[in-house]
């Protein structure tokens, strides 16, 4: 039989050693929290190490993700796929165990964390879509949604804005089954951090509508263990645990010091390690006693068999709403939503009506909200702005399917993105696309870990008008584009929204951006062919009706000018295609026969349009092309104004053409 320290211990060894040969982690933290962990592991945390993916599990998020040998010993020890050789493996190449812990590449791991902040935000998500699918699902006896968010932050998390962002709004949303761990530790990378960090956090978080459990001894279990049982006995507010700990506990002489957060301890101090605590085993060696008193297999296994056998007696009782949840959580989309979002696209030709795209986008919604209700919308405080709201989508304050995230782009990112890892809901998420280089890093932590959440970004460029400089995007478009794993759509008119929308809607291994207009937008004319080819990302809108001569190529409201020169062209006798390209990285997909189609390799007279950043084009005009766009800030007047202004206009595009054709 082996007591809590003994198995804490365990944890610590693992950290200490695995850092050691990697010769390079943070050793530190998973020793200062191994005493929290065993606890919370043991006797509370409901999961089962045989299926990571049991949808009701609770989720443990370690928003410090640089303490990664916490979670990959815990994961290891508590019977996981996660073998002796994972941890003797960490940090090293196309290993499990990353320096960070990365979603899908490690069972147990619930996202991808390191970035200071955004874990916590993601279990804000993570606690809103549990709340809202138990409600939406759970029916008297049967609670087959009911679990608990747990997540663990050191003093960077709560340094970092986001947290302020995202436990703001925890906490007016009282999510009361989201529980944080506070890492007390007062030691970051430079040093002592009373000397940077002397705020209360215990009275900020009151004050944000959080219950507060103060000064918990995080290395005695007893106490452990009573602030977790006080922490689970009530949910109307979330919870913070404010656990006083020793980084590097168990070091005698590192222990309580920066030089025990993010280097290894040395062999010499690990050696002194094992004589204070009393661990006599070699590095990575656990005995097989140690391992049969940490192995949760059994335990996990009742847990979730039980959720089985409750799950089969609803759906008997309510077969409707078991089969709609098991496909909300399988990611699948309705049987015919596809056919409403079509037929929008189809009347916009037919019916062809100048309208903003961020216009056309809302109704996209009106017509998708109603056939996917796990759509679950939300904006930055611009919601008449964006148009993100459908009809009939409700507040989510009034039990409606629309979140106010007040003005907090960052914290809205990270927190639909709890909500995509949680699944359930297809979240999307509304700003100006200015705005966006707030949300940037969670932009981009969706982008790696492959998220379903969907960007709606308006005020796509200088065209917004009078609000002038600070609010007109100008690198932006660039920035998502080069994104790996990104999409970004940028529609024209009410027929290449409707189109986006419905490819965006299907793509489940990554985030999807849609670019929108501000001012309206010229409808185009198109033949039956051009139109199934808008999905492709790019297509010839307008073939030459004389030799092929010049190609313009455009996206957004800028093809209409494209349109307006290539007349201009054609007139004076030149043979000009026009071709738009709402989705660059879409149209990369595509077969290179169809690329030659659309774009000769040896038509190199080329002209690219668009009102951002001009240097991401080249790689479509090379250095013999042109490009009309814009290098500089922008500036405040009425929006057609600031285009002429800055050069983006039909008189620019024949003048460069002439150029290049002379």
């Amino acid at each position: 039989m082996h007591t809590r320290l003994e198995r804490a211990n365990a944890i610590r060894a693992l950290a200490m050693d695995a850092v050691q040969q990697a010769n390079s982690g943070h050793p530190g933290a998973p020793m200062g929290l191994a005493d929290i962990a065993e606890v919370l592991w043991q006797d509370v945390l409901r999961y089962n190490p045989a299926n990571p993916n049991w949808h009701d599990r609770d989720r443990f998020v370690l928003s410090n993700g640089h303490a990664s040998m916490l979670l990959y010993a815990v994961l290891h020890l508590t019977g996981y796929d996660v073998t002796i050789d994972d941890i003797r493996n960490f940090r090293q190449l196309h290993s499990k165990t990353a320096g960070h812990p990365e979603y899908g590449e490690c069972p147990g791991i619930e996202t991808t964390t390191g970035p200071l902040g955004q874990g916590l935000a993601n279990a804000v998500g993570m606690a809103l879509a549990e709340r809202e699918l138990a409600t939406a699902f759970n029916r008297d006896e049967f609670d087959v949604v009911n679990h608990r968010t747990w997540a663990c932050v050191g003093e960077g998390c709560l340094m970092e804005g986001i947290s302020h962002e995202a436990a703001s709004l925890a906490g007016t949303l009282k999510l009361g089954k989201l529980i944080v761990l506070f890492d007390r530790n007062n030691i970051t990378i430079d040093g002592d951090a009373h000397h940077w960090f002397t705020e209360n956090v215990a009275n900020r978080f009151e004050a944000y509508g959080w219950r507060v459990l103060s000064d918990v001894d995080g290395h005695d279990p007893a106490a452990i263990a009573e602030a977790f049982a006080a922490a689970t006995a009530r949910s109307d507010q979330p919870t913070l645990i404010d656990f006083r700990t020793v980084i590097g506990y168990g070091a005698p002489n590192k222990k309580g010091t920066a030089s025990a957060h993010g280097s290894p301890l040395g062999n010499d101090e690990i050696a002194l390690v094992r004589e204070r605590l009393a661990w006599s085993h070699e590095p990575f060696k656990i005995p097989a006693s140690l391992y049969e008193a940490w192995n949760t297999r059994n335990r996990g296994s009742k847990l979730e068999s039980a959720w089985n056998d409750k799950f089969e007696a609803y759906a008997r009782a309510h077969p409707e709403l078991a089969s709609e949840l098991s496909r909300r959580l399988k990611g699948e989309l309705p049987v015919d939503w596809f056919d409403a979002i079509t037929q929008l696209a189809k009347e916009g030709q037919a019916e062809p009506a100048s309208l903003e795209t961020r216009k056309a986008s809302g109704q996209c919604l009106d017509l998708l909200g109603p056939e996917i209700p796990e759509l679950f919308g939300g904006s930055a405080d611009l919601t008449g702005s964006n148009n993100t709201q459908w009809d009939g989508a409700g507040w989510l304050w009034e039990g409606g399917r629309y979140m106010n995230y007040g003005v907090r782009e960052f914290g809205m990112t990270a927190i639909a993105n709890g909500m995509a890892l949680h699944g359930g809901f297809i979240p999307y998420t509304g700003t100006f696309l200015v705005f966006m280089e707030y949300a940037r890093n969670a932009v981009r932590l969706a982008s790696l870990i492959g998220l379903r959440h969907i960007l709606v970004y308006t005020h796509d460029s200088v065209g917004l008008g009078e609000d002038g400089p600070t609010h007109q995007p100008i690198e932006q478009l660039t920035n998502l584009r080069t994104t790996p794993n990104l999409s970004v759509w940028r529609p024209c008119d009410v027929v290449e929204t409707a189109i986006a929308w419905r490819e965006i809607l299907q793509r489940q291994d990554g985030p999807c951006a849609i670019v929108l207009t501000r001012q309206k937008t010229q409808p185009q004319a198109r033949d039956s062919s051009t139109f199934d080819n808008i999905k492709r990302g790019a297509y010839i809108l307008r073939s030459e009706t004389k030799d092929l001569e010049l190609i313009l190529i455009a996206t957004g409201s800028e093809v209409e000018v494209a349109q307006e020169a290539a007349d201009r062209l054609e007139t004076a006798g030149t043979g000009v295609r026009v071709v738009s390209m709402p989705s660059v990285d879409r149209f990369m997909q595509q077969s290179d026969e169809y690329r030659e189609l659309v774009l000769p390799y040896t038509m190199r007279n080329r002209v690219a349009i668009e009102a951002a950043h001009p240097d991401y084009w080249r790689r479509f005009v090379g250095l013999d092309g042109a490009v009309v766009g814009i290098n500089r800030f922008g500036l405040s007047a009425p929006g057609d104004e600031v285009m002429r202004e800055l050069g983006v206009h039909a008189d620019a595009v024949v003048a460069a053409a002439e150029q290049l054709l002379a």
